[in-house]
């Protein structure tokens, strides 16, 4: 066949030829077709990412909820445990207070980001529940991916959680064990922030619910002046030193800065409250003056320290004793005002000025100038006091219905201060929510059981797939009691079984015995003083499910490119 060829290679040299070689790789480029991109990604720029279908996005979402539910659900309950977190700013936290935890924890992923916005809408509408949300959601989305795997689809799971959730608020009032009848009473609203601190600070429950109630009912408006309950008129000053005991709260304001004048005690002081420097003003725009003399001199500097005498003496005849500025104050000006007897203190928080004025009844003025009567605020007693080593200053009133309360924290270290600090925060805010609805439900895992053991019955009298759904609604909710118990080191499920027997015989307000006195580990929650808001559990339900509902809503992920350019090295 060779022979006959026109062309016959040559066999004996080998075909190793490096420009041919060369020459076959140029044309096989050149031929090469380019291959388009298909999908979602051929229409988003390079380095997108795109998640569909049960395995890739719904089941990799739930994981993540679950992820960061187990984070939080070992920190709930007296007997939580602490998290250690350093920021991004390297500041150290060492708390088990779920908001502070997921706040500094800076989750990217953005389902587990729909939990947490979940529980800081929690936080903001009632103060307290923010980790039951988070473990509630939790658990509904780790029953779901059970059910999705049986077969069952998202809109049969996500119709059946709407109908438990429905007939969970339906049932809601009908547990109710204790109403508070004057939110005013003292006692009274002692004994419901009690539970809310135990959570938080175990061993130190009475003396920090002693502290919010005396500060809440101080500030609580009175009835005639039909006005709401502000938790920002409650403040809390830290002053390192001494233990957590020595604790106290003042009516009036506190202030962890000195005075600025020679003058430190004034009673019965009439205040002036200015937003401008205590100090001569200046011009807007740079002057030239020429002085020729030395008289000239001295009547030039003469003229301002006469103006500004006559502007703080007419303030001082308008009957001030203590002016606040939160701009500087000039020497002049100081030394005028310790001539006439007149205390300033200075303050560079806007937000302090306006409490402040709130707490005195004084109008802030921007210019110095004499305030009139309606303008002048009251306080009953302004000084200096030495807390440890710091100096601070009060603003005391001695009307029972003062507009501002101070607790003053004490302790040994910052960490420790700033956890008490979020108890109080959280005990204020039970009663901002006992202002807004008097009943209460048993706490301690009763109400989730009792509500789980009518939701199951109710989802057996379901015809439809969303049975199943109800059911594991049902399922979910003995998180709250199982995580208590697991917390204690108890058998979370034979604790959910005594429970349950409990409740079948009629005893709806049976839940977790956290001191453990009886073997059954099961306590009357109502007798013990047990109880939680019926505002909490309405809000917790509504935000956990939402929460779990829009996640199994989620088919697919698309996640854009990130903007900027290349990270730095770490």
């Amino acid at each position: 066949i060779l022979a006959n060829c026109k062309w016959q290679p040559k066999i004996t040299a080998p075909f190793n030829n490096t420009k041919t070689n060369q020459a076959v790789s140029t044309t096989t480029k050149t031929m090469a077709l380019r291959i388009p991109k298909v999908g979602v990604k051929s229409m988003m720029k390079d380095g997108a990412k795109h998640f569909s279908g049960l395995e890739e996005a719904v089941y990799k979402n739930i994981q993540a909820c679950k992820e960061i539910s187990q984070i939080v659900r070992t920190s709930f309950g007296p007997n939580g445990m602490n998290k250690m977190i350093v920021n991004h700013l390297d500041k150290l936290f060492v708390t088990n207070d779920a908001a502070t935890i997921i706040r500094e924890m800076e989750v990217e992923h953005p389902a587990a980001k729909i939990l947490i916005l979940a529980s800081h809408q929690q936080e903001h509408e009632v103060g307290d529940g923010t980790n039951a949300v988070i473990i509630l959601a939790g658990k509904l989305l780790e029953k779901a991916e059970v059910l999705l795997r049986m077969g069952l689809s998202p809109p049969e799971i996500i119709e059946g959680y709407k109908l438990a959730r429905e007939k969970c608020l339906e049932l809601l009032p009908s547990i109710v064990c204790h109403t508070v009848e004057d939110f005013r009473n003292k006692e009274e609203v002692f004994n419901v922030i009690k539970p809310a601190i135990m959570s938080k600070q175990a061993g130190l429950e009475d003396f920090l619910a002693q502290l919010i109630t005396d500060a809440c009912v101080d500030v609580m408006p009175k009835a005639e002046t039909k006005k709401y309950f502000n938790v920002d008129n409650v403040r809390v000053v830290k002053i390192p030193g001494a233990g957590v005991l020595s604790s106290r709260v003042v009516r009036g304001m506190v202030f962890a800065r000195t005075v600025e004048s020679y003058v430190t005690h004034v009673k019965d002081a009439k205040v002036a409250v200015y937003t401008a420097d205590l100090d001569n003003a200046l011009t807007e725009t740079k002057g030239t003056v020429l002085l020729n003399t030395a008289e000239e001199l001295k009547s030039f500097s003469k003229g301002e320290e006469d103006l500004l005498e006559n502007k703080i003496q007419a303030i001082k005849d308008a009957g001030v004793s203590v002016i606040v500025t939160g701009g500087k104050v000039g020497d002049m000006a100081m030394h005028f005002c310790n001539n006439m007897g007149i205390l300033i203190v200075k303050l560079n928080s806007k937000f302090e000025l306006k409490r402040l004025c709130r707490a005195t009844r004084a109008t802030a003025l921007p210019v110095l100038t004499p305030p009139t009567a309606h303008e002048l605020g009251f306080c009953a007693d302004v000084h200096i006091e030495e807390i440890g080593e710091t100096n601070v200053t009060v603003f005391a009133q001695e009307d029972l219905n003062s507009a501002v309360s101070t607790i003053v924290v004490r302790g040994a270290t910052h960490n420790i201060m700033d956890d008490i600090e979020r108890a109080l925060d959280d005990g204020i805010n039970v009663f901002k929510s006992l202002t807004r609805e008097q009943r209460f439900v048993p706490g301690a895992g009763a109400a989730e059981i009792e509500l789980a053991r009518q939701v199951f019955k109710y989802g057996e009298t379901c015809a439809g797939l969303e049975q199943y759904a109800i059911k594991s609604f049902a399922e979910a909710l003995e998180v709250v009691p199982a995580t208590l118990a697991e917390n204690c080191g108890v058998k979370a499920q034979q604790l959910v079984s005594n429970l349950y027997a409990a409740h079948e015989d009629g005893n709806i307000n049976m839940g977790f015995d956290n001191d453990m006195e009886e073997e059954s580990n099961v306590i009357d929650a109502a007798k013990a003083g047990i109880v939680d808001s019926l505002l909490n559990k309405k809000w917790l339900l509504k935000y956990s499910v939402e929460a779990a509902i829009t996640v199994l809503r989620v088919d697919q992920i698309i996640m854009a490119k990130k903007a900027g350019g290349p990270k730095p090295p770490q």
